[in-house]
């Protein structure tokens, strides 16, 4: 698990905001690349290879990382760490578990949501699990003004990721410009 850069550079003066200048990392996505995916808003979590969940977990510098934390990559901006805990320790573990009784899926990542999850913006019943190998496919504008445009037009989406097919990502999310 990497984070997902966003298309758009951050404006500096409103990190919440983007500005028109595409993120050289993402030019791809521009230039007509990659397939693009609804990005669910949840929580995401991990079924590996030996069977055993993780839910995805962001520690501060300040803090101390939880027992059985695997961490992945630490952001040279905030100085956060993105790594995985064990899912049972997570606060979302009851969740998981009622969406887990009715899971029949592979080894990858998911992103849990439901009805305790961030507010429940997806409007589901109880808690299910999402496989972000298999989120839904758009056609959408790769253009600033035509995404802005799409997304304002879509309030239910958290955004869009899309999808290179040698791995790489790139994100952008409603809020970049509501």
């Amino acid at each position: 698990m990497q984070k997902i850069p966003t298309l758009f550079q951050r404006d500096p003066q409103d990190r919440k905001r983007v500005l028109p200048e595409a993120n050289p990392v993402c030019q791809w996505v521009l230039d007509g690349e990659g397939i693009a995916t609804r990005k669910y808003d949840g929580t995401c979590v991990l079924l590996d290879a030996d069977g055993t969940w993780w839910a995805r977990r962001e520690v501060r510098p300040s803090r101390t990382r939880p027992p059985g934390y695997r961490p992945v990559m630490t952001d040279e901006v905030t100085g956060k760490t993105v790594g995985w805990e064990p899912i049972a320790q997570s606060a979302y573990a009851r969740y998981h578990a009622e969406a887990a009784t009715s899971f029949s899926g592979d080894p990858g990542t998911y992103e849990l949501i439901g009805e305790k999850i961030n507010g429940n913006p997806e409007g589901v019943r109880g808690h299910a699990l999402v496989a972000h190998a298999k989120a839904d496919r758009l056609d959408v504008p790769r253009d600033l003004d035509g995404l802005r445009t799409w997304l304002l037009a879509h309030p239910k989406f958290e955004g869009i990721v899309w999808h290179h097919p040698d791995g790489r990502r790139a994100k952008i999310k409603y809020r970049d410009f509501a």
